[in-house]
């Protein structure tokens, strides 16, 4: 048996934001939210839910998936496999996107509720703070809070490294089935415990589905590989540039104290013509 990797855009909608997630969810958001009895979410509508099969290729991706729970409260809930080019505004934009939009124009601004955007990045996000899960608000300067309306919610997988043995809590068991469903091969019991969890890896199976899902699901895992191997070769290029540019700061900066090319060849790592060519262009 064969599971969806959930961390691609594909799976994780179809486990979190089909017709068949409502449980899933309800036990996801709990979970990472950290809410208790009497505060529990208990009932959600999924909006614009996911209906398999959709996906057409790779020019269709699901972003992220949406709810309201009975309260009224807005849940967006992402997950984000590559670090790219203002993704922080991107999860700033759709929240406050998602809150605006509630209401038209002319109509009065109490009717909006809050909105809770939920990110679970496969990439550290915060160095500086140790916890896996982060809250944000809106603050003064003096640590007051100026509004719950918005609240931004990043989850950061990297930093989740406990094994089948180690899990402890509900939100355990989802991070480890969001980081390690698509390499397992059944469901560990340590697992089973959850039913949510359960459904999930049943909708995650792959043998529910189609030959076209499959293809384009395999299509978005090599995408994804392909777009880190591209970052990955983007961050080692700009490292050796830099690297290159300190070699020649520094060669410039000895050009003035010695005659000797070799030596600073020698000191610097650069190539001995290099150093010629850099005596005589000063």
């Amino acid at each position: 048996m064969r599971f969806l990797n959930p961390k691609t855009d594909f799976a994780f909608k179809r486990i979190f934001g089909s017709e068949r997630s409502h449980d899933i969810l309800l036990s996801f958001l709990n979970a990472i939210l950290g809410l208790q009895s009497p505060y529990r979410i208990v009932d959600l509508t999924l909006l614009d839910p996911y209906l398999a099969p959709k996906i057409q290729g790779m020019k269709d991706t699901y972003l992220d998936v949406r709810a309201r729970d009975e309260q009224g409260q807005w849940y967006i809930i992402e997950m984000q496999v590559l670090n790219v080019a203002a993704f922080e505004k991107r999860v700033l934009y759709n929240a406050c996107k998602a809150y605006s939009g509630q209401i038209q124009r002319g109509e009065d601004y109490h009717l909006l509720t809050d909105v809770i955007a939920i990110t679970i990045t496969d990439f550290v996000m915060f160095e500086d703070l140790p916890a896996i899960v982060n809250k944000f608000h809106l603050l003064a300067e003096t640590g007051r809070l100026y509004s719950d309306d918005l609240e931004l919610v990043f989850a950061e997988l990297p930093k989740f490294t406990k094994t089948e043995q180690d899990l402890e809590t509900v939100l355990d068991r989802w991070f480890f089935f969001l980081k390690h469903a698509g390499d397992l091969e059944s469901a560990p019991a340590s697992l089973q415990v959850e039913p949510a969890i359960v459904q999930a890896f049943e909708i995650a199976n792959k043998a529910g589905l189609t030959p076209e899902e499959l293809e384009d699901q395999e299509r978005r895992e090599i995408f994804i590989q392909d777009q880190r191997g591209a970052i990955t070769l983007a961050e080692q290029r700009g490292m050796e540039k830099g690297k290159q540019e300190e070699r020649l700061r520094i060669a410039q900066a000895l050009l003035d104290m010695t005659d000797d090319d070799a030596l600073i060849a020698a000191k610097t790592g650069l190539p001995i013509d290099s150093v010629r060519r850099l005596r005589r262009a000063t």
